[in-house]
């Protein structure tokens, strides 16, 4: 593919803004479009489960750059206006108004859609967290609450668990799974992770299903779980997951899965890529397909999108990373945390609330994780991990 003269890049969050700037920084003169569902100035999402939910930050805080920024892109900003479908081959997208954008190469950044409870949307009281309206709509109503029911036991929901208990509510959190995070830290961390919401006042129901979502004059009252048992609730956040946002891309014929599959290159089709938590692509150093859901690999992989549109042949090959804070915990987790891994402690000591840890696998450090140690996990990740990290 020859360099284009122009190219649309449809999601205008951290993936797709990242996009933009490596464009420009690596020397696109062309027209670049971006065009977003939502109407506000890109903003970043990490901080929407914590400082703004908190009401420690005010919503421009989580701007990811100023208006003045964005101007220096030279770009055109198309907002508040979902694509309904790419036509792949002509490199067409059609917006809900009718719309047709085309370009050279098209860029996609659709991000993810949550995934909900049955009934969940008919009922007042009930709240997803995906977006900045979404963590105002919750906070506003959290400041008036007293008990909260958090539905999912992954990143989200213990990060808005311990939100809401530091602004002083009562919460029980619900999952499917033994521990919070169990699936994303492993046995050992998971198991700390949750004594300490235990220790923090946060009422767990683990290893349990919702069977319900209960109501009264179109307003939620409780969650009803598969054991029978009923957790009254002024406020239910389910955070249950997400699905990559690809609906609309039914018909265009790329080749969808557990998101947009990509080859190394983040390359759905000719002129057709995939960047941040929608891109599914082939890891050559893991040698398996691979989507990550994160704000670090939504940048990492934008560098390599941009380089690729405009001519490189460079495949993407990260050490998975992700982070969370939750109370006054921040964990960092490098490479695979597998939940069948063997964990050793290489520095500090759990119960101090400090420490670094190795996850070995058939004899190989296949992870590394940090818990109050961000520095020493960087320094474990040095020394035992590459860029093409072991298959484990």
């Amino acid at each position: 593919m020859t360099t284009p003269g122009s190219v649309l890049i449809v999601g205008a969050s951290a993936a797709g803004l990242s996009t933009a700037e490596a464009l420009r920084r690596q020397g696109h003169q062309g027209r670049l479009t971006l065009l977003d569902a939502e109407p506000h100035l890109p903003y970043d999402r990490p901080p929407l489960s914590k400082q703004v939910l908190a009401g420690d930050w005010e919503p421009s805080r989580a701007q990811l750059r100023t208006q003045a920024q964005l101007d220096a892109l030279d770009a055109e900003f198309v907002r508040g206006e979902p694509a309904v479908f790419l036509d792949a081959a002509a490199r067409e997208v059609r917006t809900a108004t009718g719309r047709v954008l085309s370009a050279d190469a098209v860029v996609i950044a659709t991000g993810l859609t949550p995934c909900r409870l049955p009934g969940q949307r008919e009922l007042a009281g009930v709240h997803e967290l995906r977006g900045l309206d979404d963590a105002l709509t919750l906070r506003a109503h959290l400041t008036a609450a007293r008990r909260l029911v958090v539905v999912g036991e992954g990143v989200l929901g213990g990060e808005v668990a311990a939100t809401a208990r530091k602004m002083g509510l009562d919460v029980t959190l619900v999952g499917l799974g033994p521990a919070i995070l169990a699936d994303q830290l492993g046995g050992p961390a998971s198991e700390l992770l949750t004594r300490t919401h235990a220790e923090r006042g946060v009422a767990l129901r683990l290893g349990v299903a919702v069977r319900e979502l209960t109501s009264a004059e179109g307003r939620v009252t409780g969650v009803r779980l598969a054991t029978g048992e009923l957790l009254p609730a002024d406020a239910v956040v389910v955070a249950i997951g997400c699905r990559p946002a690809t609906g609309w891309l039914e018909g265009s014929g790329l080749t969808l899965g557990d998101g947009v599959e990509c080859d190394s290159r983040c390359r759905a089709a000719e002129g057709v890529y995939a960047v941040g938590d929608v891109a599914s692509w082939l890891h050559e150093g893991l040698g398996r397909r691979l989507r990550l859901e994160n704000r670090t690999n939504a940048t990492e992989q934008a560098q390599i999108v941009a380089a690729n549109v405009l001519g490189a042949d460079r495949p993407y090959e990260p050490i998975p990373y992700f982070w969370t804070d939750q109370y006054d915990i921040k964990i960092q987790a490098h490479g695979l945390l597998s939940a069948a891994a063997e964990v050793s402690i290489a520095e500090g000591d759990p119960e101090q609330g400090r420490f670094a840890a190795l996850y070995h696998e058939n004899g190989q450090v296949t992870g590394v994780l940090g818990w109050n140690m961000a520095k020493q996990a960087r320094v474990l990740r040095q020394q035992h991990l590459t860029a093409r990290p072991v298959t484990a």
